[in-house]
């Protein structure tokens, strides 16, 4: 009989792309998948690697019985389901994710009130942006994930993940306090047109909003500190350097030398929770996702009543 472990190994090389990949994946050694693989090989008498370049791909026969242990994880996911349903109660492994800002701004009090009410659920946590988020659930790296997008930088969803929307997380503009438009009550793109801004690198959502929505004034943003971090961003804003479009999930409290001004229209990001379709019967999951609808009720309610 085939063993599951290295039918699961040859199945996250078939997805990753390679050894080191599906090592990173399956959290093992990239020694430790080559030797499930070589065990697999003498199992099956099969040749399932073979070199190419510097790397390595699979056989033909590798990847016929790669699409088969596809199908067989499934079903082993499917049973672990039904033998959870029949429990009753919230138990095993979740894998959350979920990016920045809803890492800090949601998942300390989610994973305490978990941890509260189900001790048998043993909750984990991830850091990922919204695209990864979507893959790595998708991939069955993560069980669940929280995202965001903005209504003119909608995120792809795959017909196999099943979506809820959680909430609303408004941005405001910030400027230092000495900046020319930091004692107006709103602004709109056009008085932005010829700003310095702060934004995350390109590839991100944030970026990609700005950038549509800048171009709505026929001008291309000035983009001139790629800043990840939103809170390095705000050290840029208090020595006076650019402006920045910052979310309120999870922001710190703005210092005395950074303001905030209202953007029109108002800039608001959609919250999702995201899983596999086919997990939404485990009781995990709901579990799971009731807590994040519970704690972003809350969070929202609170940043939406100030700055």
């Amino acid at each position: 009989m085939i063993d599951l472990g290295r039918l699961r190994a040859l199945h996250a090389i078939s997805v990753y792309g390679s050894v080191n990949g599906a090592a990173a994946a399956l959290g093992y050694t990239p020694s430790a998948i080559s030797q499930q693989l070589n065990k697999l090989e003498r199992e099956t008498r099969t040749t399932l690697l073979e070199r190419r370049g510097r790397g390595v791909v699979l056989t033909d026969a590798a990847q016929a019985l790669a699409d088969t242990a596809a199908e067989v994880l499934k079903l082993v996911e499917q049973a672990e389901i039904q033998l959870e349903e029949q429990r009753g109660q919230p138990v095993g492994k979740v894998a959350l994710g979920a990016f920045p800002t809803a890492c800090r701004g949601l998942l300390p009090p989610v994973v305490a009130e978990l941890a509260a009410e189900h001790p048998a659920l043993d909750v984990t946590v991830v850091e990922v942006d919204p695209p990864g988020a979507v893959t790595a659930v998708q991939r069955g790296d993560i069980d669940m994930a929280v995202v965001h997008d903005w209504q003119i930088a909608p995120l792809a969803m795959p017909d196999d993940l099943a979506r809820e929307s959680i909430g609303e997380d408004v941005a405001d503009l910030l400027v230092p306090a000495g900046h020319r438009l930091a004692g107006r009550e709103s602004v709109t793109a056009a008085d932005l047109v010829h700003e310095r801004w702060l934004c995350q690198p390109p590839g991100s959502i944030c970026h990609d909003w700005l950038v549509q929505t800048v171009r709505t004034t026929g001008h291309e943003p000035v983009v001139s500190y790629l800043v990840s971090e939103y809170q390095t961003q705000l050290e840029f804003l208090r020595a006076g350097i650019g402006v920045a479009l910052m979310p309120r999930l999870g922001r710190a409290p703005l210092p005395d030398d950074v303001v905030a001004v209202t953007l029109e229209p108002v800039p608001t990001r959609r919250l999702f929770t995201v899983w596999r379709e086919r997990t939404s019967r485990r009781p995990a999951i709901k579990a799971t996702a009731d807590a994040l609808r519970r704690v972003t009720t809350r969070v929202v309610d609170a940043t939406s009543r100030g700055r």
